[in-house]
């Protein structure tokens, strides 16, 4: 089975990385703005679409209200990016929230902010590649109805792409948010000249009147219009996931680090705010008309649409609006959209790793994250990630606006968080301060993240208060299920840390009185014979083989059998009644434990070693349940006494001439090769002596 594994995984991962290959350039501000700018601006490319289509089902005067919206949303933005500035000048060690929540509140609150991060990557990922699915449909309408598949596929490119430690080239990955960025101000520019002068195509869904929804008859109007006007601005709130970026790679940038993160901060969120106050006012120039369900939602001169019209995103109607109906210009949008939205997934694929791994050093996730995989990348982490967003979209089959409903309570959540950890940074500092400068210093940052706190834990309370019955409650379940479990497993690792504790050296220095060596023995071959040379190399105290009595004539054969061998060793049958194997065994090793409960049991068990994945289906699994079943016994050591078949022989043979293969490879391109060390993962898996 190894083989047939090892060989899959050469194929999709590729041959590892040695370790002096890991990445330590730090990025240059160039490219480090593009890089951790492309979660923020690729929600540019559904955004606008969300906070028009939740106005929607107030009638088409509520449309008149979603320009304004994004202003809201691009001000609290600029508001919680200036506080940023100021946590990324207390910590710049890139920690980001979870260490600021850890350091100045508590451990429960970093696990907090943690899980809250963990599940808003998951969903980057699958809302990136929903809203991917939907622009490529828009441009090849013949692929409408496939958006899950599209999406679910586009999850596991980026899986396989992060797998092979490929996309890791700083200036090509920044190129489509560059390129994007360009083609959102060329749109915005020419767009606004045309409005101005009255020249923008005349759209289709310019000539649909919206239905409000029931109950919305009198717009916006009541309590029900500031419900709609809350949620449409909560929904705009996906553009600032991903501007705690900077925060959180600190540590990858060029120095001065803090320095160049707070001016990537702000770079970041006026080029957000402008781009996306542009967009919404551009969309109500043009008149568009997006709802949830068109056909449904929509009606031309009080009668249903067109049977064949399809809803393109805004960014696909305002192409067609400022560039013209069939210009190509739209279907360059369109591609440069696309690879946005993947460079914000890939991010979201470094990003989770990165966390995972941090919060398995802290003892908070299985060990097995925090180690890097052959291509030098956090496997366990990525893979993690990729299964978790591809059930997001399998389950939601890639409906954007459903797992928009799930989105930015994480990141709101770790906001509120981080920002109250500020709070109490700068209070802790003042008191320890004397210099008066300091300390008005010390204050105009209190009070930058007072405003944070307030501004994030307002709009935590908006999306939760407009979306929890929407499924928002899930992303909430998440994050809590995501918090006990990293509490338990850090309680567990305390716990294990206490009782392996080293605190009776007297105890550790102390031998055993004896030893007592044991064979088990089912048939006279030639792994038993390896076996009993190796118990005798060992000199025990005391040496004995054990067969267990399940068949009497095998029994009888095995005992006339090691008699005619005239072995050094004696030999006891074990009855089982029950023919039992394992019992019989643990039940003489206790008899053995309680009248020398110094002594030490050694148990040599033979094995077979074999090379092929169907030969384990043909040898008996008794040696495997003994040696779990021993395992549990204390004062026992389990000894494996391996005997390599042919075929483990010749699929060791293999490795060697792959490895050769390997090394002439690398010597080939300039590399240097270490020694060669004793294959682990590589020999072949062993199976039991049939007992």
């Amino acid at each position: 089975m190894l083989s047939f594994l090892d060989a899959l995984k050469r194929a999709v991962v590729g041959q590892p990385f040695m370790t002096r290959r890991i990445p330590d350039k730090p990025m240059p501000k160039r490219l480090a703005l593009p890089l951790l700018s492309a979660n923020p601006l690729s929600s540019m490319a559904y955004a606008p679409d969300e906070i028009i289509l939740t106005l929607a089902v107030a009638g088409l005067a509520a449309l008149h209200v979603a320009p304004w919206v994004g202003v809201a949303v691009a001000v609290i933005m600029l508001l919680i990016i200036l506080s940023y500035r100021e946590s990324v000048k207390a910590y710049p060690s890139g920690g980001g929230d979870y260490e600021i929540a850890k350091t100045n509140i508590g451990p429960r609150a970093g696990i907090i902010v943690a899980a809250a991060l963990m599940v808003d990557f998951v969903l980057t990922v699958a809302v990136s590649t929903s809203s991917a699915a939907h622009y490529i449909i828009a441009m090849f309408p013949a692929l409408a109805g496939s958006q899950g598949i599209i999406a679910g596929c586009g999850v596991v490119i980026l899986t396989l792409i992060n797998l092979r430690g490929r996309g890791k080239n700083r200036t090509l990955a920044s190129i489509p948010v560059i390129l994007f960025v360009a083609a959102l101000v060329v749109l915005i520019v020419v767009g606004s000249i045309r409005a101005a002068t009255g020249t923008l195509e005349r759209l289709a869904s310019a000539d649909f009147e919206v239905l409000p929804e029931a109950g919305f008859d009198s717009g916006l109007t009541g309590l029900l219009g500031v419900l709609v006007v809350l949620r449409a601005f909560s929904t705009g709130s996906a553009a600032m996931t991903g501007i705690e970026g900077p925060i959180s790679n600190v540590h990858a940038l060029k120095a001065p680090r803090a320095r160049n993160a707070r001016a990537i901060l702000l770079m970041l969120g006026f080029t957000a705010a402008a781009i996306s106050i542009g967009l919404m006012f551009l969309a109500r120039a043009a008149d568009i008309r997006v709802t949830e369900d068109p056909h449904q939602n929509l009606r031309l001169n009080g009668g249903p649409i067109p049977e064949n019209y399809v809803q393109d995103p805004v960014l696909g109607q305002l192409a067609h609006a400022v560039f013209g109906l069939n210009s190509p210009l739209f279907y360059v949008l369109g591609v440069l959209t696309v690879l946005v939205l993947a460079t914000a997934g890939h991010m979201a694929f470094r990003s989770f790793p990165n966390l995972a791994s941090l919060l398995a050093h802290d003892g908070y996730l299985p060990r097995q994250l925090r180690r890097r995989g052959d291509r030098l990348g956090y496997s366990n982490g990525i893979l993690a990630l990729g299964l978790a967003a591809l059930c997001l979209v399998v389950v939601f089959q890639a409906h954007l606006t459903s797992l928009i409903q799930l989105y930015v309570v994480g990141v709101f959540v770790s906001f509120t968080l981080s920002q109250l950890g500020m709070l109490r940074h700068w209070g802790r500092k003042a008191r320890n301060t004397a210099s008066k400068a300091a300390r008005l210093r010390i204050a105009r940052a209190r009070i930058l993240n007072l405003v944070g706190l307030i501004i994030t834990a307002t709009v935590l309370f908006v999306v939760l208060l407009t979306r929890l019955t929407l499924g928002a409650w899930l992303a909430i379940a998440a994050i809590a299920v995501l918090y006990l479990v990293m509490h338990s497993i850090h309680e567990h690792y305390e716990q294990v840390e206490r009782e392996l504790k080293i605190d009776d050296l007297q105890y550790s220095r102390a031998l055993p009185s004896r030893v007592h060596a044991l064979i088990l023995v089912s048939s006279i071959r030639k792994p038993v014979l390896r076996a009993v040379a190796s118990a005798r190399a060992s000199r025990p105290s005391r040496i004995e083989a054990l067969v267990v009595d399940v068949d009497n004539v095998s029994t009888e054969r095995t005992l006339q059998a090691w008699d005619k061998l005239d072995l050094p060793v004696p030999i006891r049958v074990l009855a089982s009644p029950y023919r039992e194997t394992t019992s019989p065994i643990t039940d003489y090793i206790r008899s053995i434990r309680a009248r020398y409960p110094r002594d030490l049991v050694v148990v040599y068990i033979p094995e077979y070693v074999v090379g092929h994945w169907w030969e384990q289906l043909v040898h008996n699994q008794t040696a495997l349940r003994i040696k779990t079943r021993l395992h549990f016994e204390p004062g026992v050591v389990v000894a494996s006494v391996p005997w390599q078949l042919q075929s483990s022989r010749e699929l060791i043979a293999q490795y060697d001439d792959a490895a050769a293969d390997s090394a002439e490879s690398s010597v080939s391109a300039g590399s240097i090769t270490p020694a060669p060390s004793a294959p682990s993962s590589k020999i072949p898996p062993k199976e039991s002596h049939g007992s």
